[in-house]
């Protein structure tokens, strides 16, 4: 397999959590305190592309485990139209690899200026964005050339279940992260190539996740989207039953994806009916009789999604290839996105 930047950013996942998490127990755990302390009413999210996708397994779990209120800001509700909402008593959580795109930047001033508190977690730590902050959590990524964000990507999750597990006092999650290191490089390990040749001439297709793995299907489709050329749709298994069920016919693939948690029989479910519909099924995380089954590692359901991207990662860098593409130069992209 070539040995692109892709693949060697996505195989250093493993050890960027590692240093993540001696990095930065210290300051987590004072932003833990003071939000036990303050406690504010809802968290708001604001990002762009896999951030954002960071952003939405962070709702998730904020929501289940902390019990907090958490959405997605507009960026351009500041950025363009320069209206303010009264953001007191709220914490904006801002994810960035670079923290210098500028409508993030316009967002955080006027969440700022109205009155939230602002938790960054950001890679580049001498950034705009990390300057703006309450409180900069360094994502430990280190450098990152392919355009397509991968290591980046974890760090945030990884960054995410530390920032929940430390806030809700969550024991069972924060030993779950401690292992996520040693779990990540055994994900990396697990073989996915069947799932190549299914995909290598497909036009369109879903990813399909739900709760906690809602972020990570939208990761895989944007991964698929720009490395490979391949329209791929993110979808709730539960959106999926309503109006886009009826693009699914013979052979239309779909690739869905389960953690063993409340969500996992109703995606099970959907993956046999689907399969019974002759739909194409790459199953990860569940069983359903007619689908291609990819292979998972076992943790706790905030840990998995993370260990499914890992794996994920290792087959669309080899899908790329076999449709033709570099997964590091896609076309028509850079790796700082200056969106106004």
């Amino acid at each position: 397999m070539s040995q692109t930047h892709l693949f060697e950013e996505a195989a250093q996942a493993a050890e960027v959590v590692r240093q993540q998490l001696r990095i930065n127990t210290e300051i987590m755990e004072r932003l833990a305190d003071r939000l036990r302390r303050h406690r504010p009413y809802a968290v708001v999210t604001c990002a762009r592309g896999s951030s954002d996708h960071a952003a939405t397994f962070a709702k998730y779990l904020l929501e289940t485990r902390v019990g907090i209120l958490t959405s997605s800001a507009a960026p351009s509700v500041s950025s363009v139209y320069t209206a303010r909402a009264d953001l007191r008593g709220t914490v904006m959580l801002a994810i960035s690899q670079s923290g210098a795109s500028p409508d993030l930047l316009a967002t955080v001033a006027a969440a700022k200026s109205a009155g939230a508190m602002i938790l960054a977690m950001v890679n580049v730590e001498t950034s705009p964005l990390a300057k703006a902050a309450d409180y900069a959590i360094p994502l430990c990524a280190g450098r990152e050339q392919s355009v397509a964000a991968t290591k980046s990507y974890i760090a945030a999750l990884a960054a995410i279940i530390h920032f929940v597990g430390l806030w809700s006092e969550d024991e069972e999650l924060l030993d779950a992260l401690a292992q996520a290191p040693a779990a990540l490089e055994r994900a990396w390990k697990l073989d996915w190539q069947s799932a190549v040749a299914p995909l290598t001439a497909a036009r369109d297709m879903y990813v399909v996740g739900r709760g906690l793995g809602l972020g990570i299907a939208q990761e895989a489709a944007l991964k698929l989207k720009e490395t490979c050329g391949l329209h791929a749709e993110a979808l709730s298994a539960a959106e999926l039953r309503h109006g886009p069920m009826a693009l699914v016919k013979a052979g239309f693939p779909v690739m869905i994806f389960a953690q063993n948690d409340e969500t996992h029989g109703g995606v099970e479910t959907l993956a046999a009916e689907l399969a019974e519909r002759e739909a194409q099924i790459l199953l990860a995380g569940a069983k359903a009789p007619k689908s291609l089954i990819l292979p998972t590692e076992n943790a706790h359901p905030a840990i998995q999604p993370m260990l499914i991207i890992q794996s994920f990662y290792q087959l669309v860098n080899a899908l790329a290839i076999a449709r033709g593409y570099d997964p590091d130069r896609p076309p028509h992209l850079r790796k700082v996105t200056e969106t106004v």
